[in-house]
């Protein structure tokens, strides 16, 4: 019984932790971009220069 527990414990502070770092991350404004992902495949890279 007292290992269910410690799994439980286990995997809630894990899911605390994943929570966390998600709210820290809105906070920062790492999803504010949202035009570029899709305008960026549209623009064509330069080609490679191959040396033979």
């Amino acid at each position: 019984m007292s290992v269910i527990i410690m799994l439980l414990i286990a995997s809630i502070s894990v899911a605390a932790l994943f929570l966390g770092a998600f709210i820290w991350s809105v906070r920062s404004g790492q999803y504010e971009d949202e035009m570029s992902p899709p305008v960026r495949m549209l623009f064509d890279d330069q080609p490679s220069k191959k040396t033979t």
